[in-house]
């Protein structure tokens, strides 16, 4: 098959999708081993993606969600390939949103029965007095959409309106948007890569992750714990909380209507009890670090390219399928049918 991968320049994204060009092109090595014939696309233009559809691939591995393009909206990749027919990996647009927005999603699966860490919204000035906050200190303050624990460090952590104001303030003016505030959960945190096999069963790699302890004794995975891969990535031993925080990660999956693959991070409380956190549906693939074919590694023992095998399964079956048309790959009822 002729497979087709897409990125764009990160330093133009707040979210990074597979990661680098090097993670894309570990990516690309993976898939030529596996008998394709594929390409790297490192689009900037909506004339660079018409020539991917005029090629018309078998597959395309969306390896962003969007491309930016100077003076234009942001083109969702999603969204283009389905529009021409175009057989794709990963989620529909309107699924990806609940990637791009972690507060959609937390309402979404709130609303199907899923818990999720107590939360608001806050901008600087909106509240003037901490009897007005919606959720009780401690809190743990972070940027509405951006990835790869951007925004989040010590400070985020807050006991105390000042400290909750100041935090605000700050990720107001690197972020320009809204900020979510959480109740701060201070149990222990995982992360789950989710594969949908071609036969619908999903395969849930739960590993836990280990944030190192910062000078103020927290353990918070945030930006520089990840650029340094400071944290560790541990197996789960204990089958029943190996078990509960997978079947939240596959309710949460299928309740979100993703497809494909995704990551799914969860958190506990001191009790035990699981969170929803949020939703990585392009998730990282940079080799030897990203959490998603690490986890896939630590608990099913798979290898780089076994992960990129079952990542294009879907896809493959989709290229292969005798659907009829209102189910090929471009329909939003190809889940649900499946």
């Amino acid at each position: 098959m002729h497979i087709e991968i897409v990125t764009t320049p990160n330093d133009a994204l707040k979210e990074s999708g597979f990661g680098s060009l090097k993670a894309c092109n570990s990516v690309l090595d993976a898939v030529q081993r596996l008998g394709h014939s594929v390409r790297l696309n490192v689009c900037q233009t909506r004339a660079c993606l018409d020539d991917i559809v005029k090629r018309r691939p078998g597959l395309v591995v969306l390896a962003v969600k969007y491309v930016p393009v100077t003076n234009e909206d942001d083109i969702w990749l999603s969204g283009y390939f389905s529009q021409h027919k175009v057989n794709f990996t990963g989620s529909p647009r309107d699924v990806l949103e609940f990637d791009s927005n972690k507060v959609k999603a937390k309402m979404h699966l709130t609303n199907k029965g899923i818990k999720t860490a107590s939360y608001f919204i806050a901008t600087p000035g909106q509240y003037k007095t901490e009897s007005q906050l919606p959720v009780a200190f401690p809190l743990f303050l972070k940027p509405l959409d951006a990835a790869n624990g951007n925004g989040i460090d010590d400070l985020s952590f807050v006991k105390n309106f000042a400290d909750f104001e100041s935090k605000v303030a700050s990720l107001y003016v690197a972020f320009n948007q809204p900020i979510l505030a959480e109740e701060y959960l201070d149990g222990r945190e995982f992360t789950v890569a989710v594969i949908r096999k071609h036969n619908n069963e999903l395969l849930l790699s739960a590993v836990e992750i280990i944030p190192p302890t910062s000078t103020n004794g927290l353990r918070i995975l945030g930006a520089q714990a990840k650029k340094d891969d400071s944290e560790k990535m541990v197996k789960i031993d204990d089958d029943e909380t190996r078990n509960r925080v997978a079947a939240l990660a596959a309710d949460a999956f299928n309740s979100l209507g993703a497809r494909d693959f995704g990551r799914i991070d969860i958190k506990t409380n001191q009790g035990g009890e699981c969170f929803f956190m949020e939703a990585n549906l392009v998730p990282g693939m940079t080799y030897g670090s990203s959490y998603f074919p690490e986890a896939c590694k630590i608990a099913h023992d798979l290898d780089y390219d076994k992960v990129v095998e079952l990542l294009l399964a879907g896809g493959i079956a989709r290229s292969s399928s005798t659907l009829p048309p209102n189910l090929q790959p471009d329909s939003d009822h190809l889940v649900a049918a499946l």
